[in-house]
């Protein structure tokens, strides 16, 4: 009773320990929870409370994506051992619990059947379906023993994370996906399960009465939930499911593997995908780009944009307004979390419920491409204040009624030379800036998340189920049981910063399905000739890749081509580009040479697309020895525009004049329509066309062009720390960047 009444007092750090009473009260309980019970029989009386502590009648929502999400749950299905300890996690320690996943996901085996069919990201479904699953239930719905259940979990496991060669060119493992296991386990599997398996695989094989798709590169657990979806959704395959065709897909799986039925809800039924700006001020789709793209900028925003405005199922909402207890699952935070929470719906059902604790569970580590460079310090990745920073810029309203306390890994067990390979793997940690987060109006607590029985063996770091479902069931009690121990957030009295829903969107958040989009490439594309054949595909890969892509853009070029030395008209030997665009052919013209390098063949590509986008607007552009008349040692540039009547340009008169101001051509006095430009040399200015390939390529992917990325670094640099000629460069590159974002790509100002 002692410790009980010094646990009720004030939350603050004693003087003797860096450690609030709730930290340590959470350490002594992990220590103490082994599974003998002579040992916990032995427990201080307050560390037996909290262990004895009853949360079966604890209503728990738990938001979130990707292996973080499933790892918490139920543990991470993708670890070889995770079979041989399934009864761990959230799942156990809350029965009555529920699960919303994000559905933006566009990568993998997801993205693929995004292109084939109108569906959600269904990836972070899949890993959910197995955390989910509950040993009890499989062994009920199977009469199963132990040692037969522990064999049918590794089964369900490898079936559904086994992934299909890229050549794979059959269909039997689909229809019977036992296949995908040893022979000597197939007998394992009950007859009844088998036959679930084996009729979703024959639903969407050749012959079956779904949408036929080749298994070639997918993950067979996707493909089985994507076939339980679209049988439950019947014969209409011309627009995404509904919620009740999902809910039923869902349940199929779940109730087959023994994850129990109506616990499990994807966020939305409405497609849709993921739109970044960084502070350089390029704005792109695709959370599978931002992913694989290195922009050496911070993420400022992501805003989710949706084929039509989200539906959000009744379950998901009375759940969220009955929840005692809502977790925001570790995970990425502009491509999993802050996503999700733009679904109005479901951001509104999360204000109201006044009475739960909110409780932000933060990463062990940045995530490259997401938090791996903060907004403040670009040397550095985020802190907690930063992340709880940036749910204020991206959610309207900021983060007043979402979180009461953040949760955060306690680094000070692992072993600095752990930490130290992680570091030579660009894998440093998320600390937390404990005063900060506090000023913020925020509860901070760290616990050990990690196990720290195999931090010596495997020298690897990640969020231990157990571990973690232990530390809330610890904060909860103290919430319920000591008052002042977990408090409410109180934010200050100042007026948080809105979210800027509003400033990023495209024209529209009502963006195509991505098979449309997709579909509309090709169509636009089909007319065109390609030589070889080949470029086409390659062509229409880029798009998907970079889908601010319009159909708009294709429509100035009538062929792409390859040529040789001779063709070329020039000595390929220097340092000239190696793809262009010809006017008069109206042609993307690549020479052949980079055939045989893929990357830069694509960088290639783009580059003479970009250019193709001033079409016919110039009547003449060449070099020339004197311009203005003066007597200067080098050349200059020549452009004499097209009359407006005569012009085939994807830019207006108004908009091409003012790119060419931005490329530093000069209107002529005299001339109308005629623009100059005087560089110190040849060498040091790049023609009006080709500038414009290059930054169109460069902002959909910096890494297509590694020369331009170097010189837009300036963009990086505080403009404090320039020289007055530097700060003029920086402002025009800054308008440059701005010009493609809005009137090349269609953003909003």
């Amino acid at each position: 009773m002692e410790r009980k009444s010094q646990l009720r007092s004030a939350g603050k750090t004693s003087p003797a320990s860096r450690h609030t009473p709730i930290e340590q009260l959470i350490e002594d309980v992990l220590r103490s929870s082994v599974d003998e019970p002579s040992l916990r029989k032995g427990a201080p009386d307050h560390l037996r409370e909290v262990l004895s502590y009853d949360t079966r009648r604890t209503r728990v929502v738990v938001l979130g994506g990707g292996t973080g999400l499933s790892t918490v749950v139920g543990g991470n299905s993708a670890d070889p051992g995770w079979a041989a300890r399934p009864s761990v996690g959230l799942k156990e320690d809350f029965p009555l619990h529920d699960l919303v996943v994000v559905t933006t996901d566009d990568g993998g085996s997801t993205g693929r059947l995004l292109r084939e069919l109108p569906l959600i990201g269904i990836g972070d479904l899949r890993k959910s379906c197995l955390s989910l699953i509950s040993q009890s239930n499989l062994q009920r719905l199977y009469r199963l023993t132990d040692q037969q259940t522990r064999k049918i979990l590794g089964l369900i496991q490898s079936i559904f994370n086994h992934r299909f060669p890229e050549k794979q060119s059959g269909f039997a493992e689909l229809r019977n996906p036992l296949l995908v296991i040893s022979s000597r386990f197939r007998k394992d599997c009950p007859p009844v399960l088998s036959d679930v398996l084996s009729s979703l695989g024959s639903y969407i094989s050749p012959g079956g009465a779904g949408p036929t798709i080749r298994p070639a590169g997918h993950c067979l657990g996707n493909l089985l939930l994507t076939a339980a979806v679209f049988r439950a959704a019947g014969v209409r395959r011309d627009r995404p499911p509904g919620l009740g065709a999902i809910r039923k897909g869902l349940d199929t799986i779940t109730t087959a593997i023994g994850a129990g039925r109506g616990r499990l809800h994807a966020a939305t039924s409405t497609p849709g995908q993921l739109s970044f700006c960084y502070s350089s001020g390029v704005a792109v789709l695709g959370q599978q780009k931002a992913a694989l793209a290195r922009r050496w900028f911070a993420i400022e925003r992501v805003t989710a944009c949706f084929s039509r405005s989200p539906v959000v199922s009744s379950a998901i909402l009375r759940a969220l307004a009955e929840a005692d207890l809502i977790i925001y699952a570790p995970g990425s935070l502009f491509s999993s979390m802050i996503p999700l929470l733009q679904i109005r719906p479901l951001l509104d059902a999360i204000r109201k419920n006044r009475r739960a604790l909110k409780i932000l569970a933060a990463n062990f580590w940045v995530q490259e491409g997401e938090t791996d460079i903060s907004p403040e310090h670009e040397r550095r990745g985020f802190l907690v204040s930063e992340l709880i920073e940036a749910y204020t810029k991206n959610l309207p309203g900021g983060v007043d009624g979402l979180i009461d306390l953040v949760l955060s890994a306690n680094l000070d067990h692992i072993p600095g030379n752990i930490l130290r390979n992680y570091a030579l793997e660009g894998k440093t940690p998320i600390h937390l800036d404990r005063h900060r987060v506090e000023e913020m109006g925020f509860q901070s607590v760290e616990a050990i998340l990690f196990p720290l029985e195999l931090l010596k063996p495997t020298s690897v770091i990640h969020h231990d189920p157990g571990n973690f479902s232990l530390a809330i069931r610890t904060i909860l009690y103290a919430w319920n049981r000591c008052p002042g121990l977990i408090r409410k957030a109180r934010l200050p009295r100042k007026k948080i910063s809105p979210g800027h829903e509003d400033r990023i969107k495209a024209k529209s958040t009502r963006r195509p399905l991505l098979l449309d989009y997709l579909t509309s490439i090709r169509e636009t594309l089909r007319e065109k000739t390609f030589q070889p054949e080949r470029l086409r595909k390659i062509l229409v890969e880029l798009a998907w890749e970079n889908r601010d892509i319009s159909t708009d853009h294709l429509k100035y070029f009538h062929s792409v081509r390859t040529l040789t030395d001779r063709d070329w008209n020039r000595d390929c030997r220097k340092t000239d580009p190696l793809e262009r665009y010809n006017p008069g052919e109206s042609s993307l013209e690549i020479h052949q040479q980079l055939l045989g390098q893929p990357d830069r063949l694509q960088a290639g590509l783009l580059i003479a697309l970009g250019a193709s986008l001033l079409g016919h607007a110039f009547e003449e552009a060449r070099w020339i020895d004197s311009p203005f008349g003066l007597e200067t040692a080098g050349r200059g540039y020549l452009v004499r525009l097209r009359p407006t009547r005569e012009r085939r340009c994807f830019l207006t008169d108004r908009q091409l004049c003012r790119y060419l101001k931005l490329a530093q051509m000069v209107p002529d006095r005299k001339g109308e329509k005629v623009y100059r430009a005087v560089p110190v040399d040849r060498e040091s200015y790049i023609p009006p066309h080709l500038f414009f390939g290059l930054l169109y390529a460069w902002y959909l992917n910096n890494a297509y062009v590694p020369a331009m990325d170097y010189e837009m670094t300036i963009l990086r640099w505080p403009t404090r720390l320039l020289m007055p000629f530097q700060r003029q460069d920086q402002k025009r590159k800054q308008e440059l960047v701005s010009f493609f974002r809005t009137e090349v790509f269609g953003y909003p100002e």
